[in-house]
């Protein structure tokens, strides 16, 4: 079920006043910048896992046939690599249409090779009704091979992903075993 959050996501208002917010992405937001940044730098945030467990009825999937992309789960002690951008606020016009399919900014701390900032992240949490929930390694990887939406295949979001985060020498076990689910399904 599509949940456009554009207008909740105006609504909270976080870092308002601010001239330049970071914001860190974990997901597409890694690979696929179509808006204008300030700086970009390695990052990463702690307490939190990258899953496969949110649908993409908009973009790597349909209403009908949802895709499934990165969110970001709870999980102490976690750390996850991504990217982060110095942008202003102007920028969240078009995050926030990006990002609409039930995903919500969040202030998180947010640390760099040489010292923190405190920013935001997109996280579509469990309660959204476009969440998909926990699955295997396997049963994932057959779900992204057979999705795609207005924005393309399901699993190129993924290989594009998948490909980022080993140029950044970023480990995601949860990555790495859908890849594996995935080329086990492929060879057969």
């Amino acid at each position: 079920m599509m949940v456009d959050t554009i207008a909740i996501n105006r609504d909270l208002n976080r870092f308002d006043g601010h001239g330049e917010i970071w914001l860190f992405g974990y997901g597409s937001l890694i690979w696929k910048c179509d808006f204008s940044f300030l700086e970009r730098r390695p990052a990463h945030i702690r307490n939190w896992s990258r899953r496969f467990w949110q649908g993409s009825h908009d973009h790597r999937g349909t209403p009908e046939a949802p895709g499934r992309v990165a969110t970001l789960i709870a999980d102490p002690g976690a750390r996850c690599g991504g990217m982060a951008y110095l942008i202003t606020p102007e920028v969240f016009d078009h995050l926030d249409h990006r990002e609409k399919n039930g995903y919500l900014r969040e202030s998180v701390d947010i640390e760099f090779e040489d010292g923190a900032a405190h920013g935001l992240v997109y996280i579509a949490n469990p309660a959204n009704a476009a969440y998909l929930g926990e699955a295997s390694a396997q049963d994932i990887a057959r779900h992204i091979l057979s999705a795609q939406g207005p924005s393309g295949l399901n699993l190129d979001y993924f290989r594009h992903l998948a490909d980022a985060l080993r140029v950044m020498g970023e480990k995601d076990p949860h990555i790495e075993a859908i890849e594996r689910e995935l080329r086990l399904i492929q060879s057969a």
